[in-house]
């Protein structure tokens, strides 16, 4: 019956101030590089960075959007391997430290990621993604307090932050504060009526306040969105 799981998004896909090289005849891996996903996303963005057209900045965006696609297959050593390449063509781009900080949270690696968490965030103060995936890791070692704190600042630069909203009611369920968790996932159905996660995790809350006929509807729904919700 348990589903409280924690859910971290891919970096949001991204382009860096001043222009990005792009010539004719890699023209369609730079669009492939972007809007790709998995191997035809890893091919892409490698045939861009052997090219020799791309330097500096561009080759870091080359590098992290192929990080990207590693760790969306699960692949995070190879993804932080892209992601330190982009750093050291690119010691500024926030993007890369965030990437960078999910693949070390992939691994258990709590600390190095929140580091990494922490230097995207200096490097820019509004980064909601960052705030959202720094609360994710201090979730993960016991700290649902400072948790709580980037989720909320994470809302505050992005109102419309569904996975911020649903991270932060699960942060409330394991302080057992029911009723804000609840509030968070009505919150992020509302901003995402197809979440069924948030549907499950909601019946979950609902079945904590002894509210059964709430938790057996928020439960079905979930079925009826994703037929394994009931494992």
């Amino acid at each position: 019956m348990r589903f409280l799981v924690r859910l971290v998004g891919l970096a949001a896909l991204f382009v860096i101030a001043g222009p990005v090289l792009v010539l004719p005849a890699v023209a369609g891996d730079a669009d492939a590089c972007v809007k790709g996903t998995g191997d035809e996303k890893i091919a892409a963005c490698t045939r861009s960075i052997n090219s020799g057209l791309w330097k500096g900045p561009n080759l870091a965006w080359a590098y992290t959007n192929r990080g990207i696609a590693y760790r969306a297959k699960g692949e995070p050593d190879r993804a932080i391997a892209d992601y330190d390449k982009a750093i050291w063509l690119n010691p500024k781009f926030a993007d890369a430290y965030n990437g960078r900080g999910n693949a070390y949270d992939d691994r258990g690696d709590r600390d190095n990621a929140i580091a990494d968490f922490d230097q995207a965030i200096r490097l820019n103060p509004k980064f909601a993604d960052a705030y959202n995936n720094r609360g994710v890791a201090y979730r993960a070692k016991g700290q649902p307090d400072r948790a709580i704190a980037d989720y909320d600042q994470a809302i505050r630069l992005n109102p419309n932050f569904a996975m911020a909203f649903y991270n932060r009611g699960i942060a409330y369920y394991f302080q057992k504060d029911f009723d804000r968790a609840i509030a968070d996932y009505d919150q992020a159905i509302q901003l995402n009526a197809n979440d069924v996660h948030a549907y499950k995790n909601r019946g979950l809350a609902k079945q904590a306040k002894g509210d059964s006929a709430g938790s057996d509807s928020d439960i079905a729904r979930a079925k009826q969105l994703s037929p394994s919700a009931g494992n």
